[in-house]
């Protein structure tokens, strides 16, 4: 079973992917969290601190193609791995994240973002079984960043514009993709209540 949790960064991605990693291992089963676009793969942690981290005022086009290339090496060398073996696989961000920061943040086209990816990973990457988006108001968002004293990275340094932009997408990308868009505004039980109802689990 292949999961994506996606949302701006603030969210709690990967608070509630760890919650249901442990909800799965609970059950008996083997479950792999995959953090795009690092992940614990250091090729794809190079790409991401390049993208994020230097400094380098890169075209919208180059984030796009180096965070593809970041998403291919995750995919093949551990997500399709795992899933070949029957895991489970929870992944934190997947192109939709690359729709809402490169698409409609930094103007490149959708099916040009669309089209790219799908010739360089296979469909299952664009079929999960299950996505989710959280989404919290802004000043929520950006009070749980200070909180957790995380550095500044290149997006979220953009102006309110910006943010503004990408706040906009992902409810249109919930309604295009059909996936379940979650107010990840309460608190860390109710939102991973809301996210094992969407899986049709019990809490039990």
């Amino acid at each position: 079973m292949y999961i994506v949790i996606e949302g701006q960064d603030g969210t709690g991605k990967s608070t509630q992917a760890k919650l249901l990693q442990d909800h799965f291992m609970s059950k008996g089963k083997r479950v792999v969290i995959l953090e795009e676009p690092d992940g614990d793969l250091p090729q794809a942690h190079d790409l991401h601190d390049m993208i994020l981290s230097r400094g380098y005022d890169l075209e919208p086009l180059t984030n796009v193609l180096l965070f593809t290339a970041a998403r291919v090496e995750l995919w093949k060398k551990i997500a399709e791995p795992a899933l070949r073996a029957g895991d489970i696989v929870i992944s934190t961000r997947n192109y939709w994240s690359t729709l809402a920061y490169q698409g409609y943040g930094e103007g490149i086209s959708r099916s040009k973002i669309i089209r790219l990816t799908k010739d360089l990973l296979p469909d299952k990457y664009f079929t999960p079984d299950y996505g989710f988006i959280l989404t919290v108001p802004d000043e929520v968002r950006l009070a749980r960043q200070r909180d957790r004293g995380k550095a500044t990275e290149t997006f979220e340094a953009k102006p309110d514009s910006f943010q503004q932009k990408v706040n906009s997408a992902y409810p249109k990308i919930a309604s295009d993709f059909n996936l379940r868009l979650i107010d990840a505004s309460g608190t860390i039980d109710e939102v991973f209540d809301k996210i094992l109802a969407g899986l049709n689990q019990s809490t039990d």
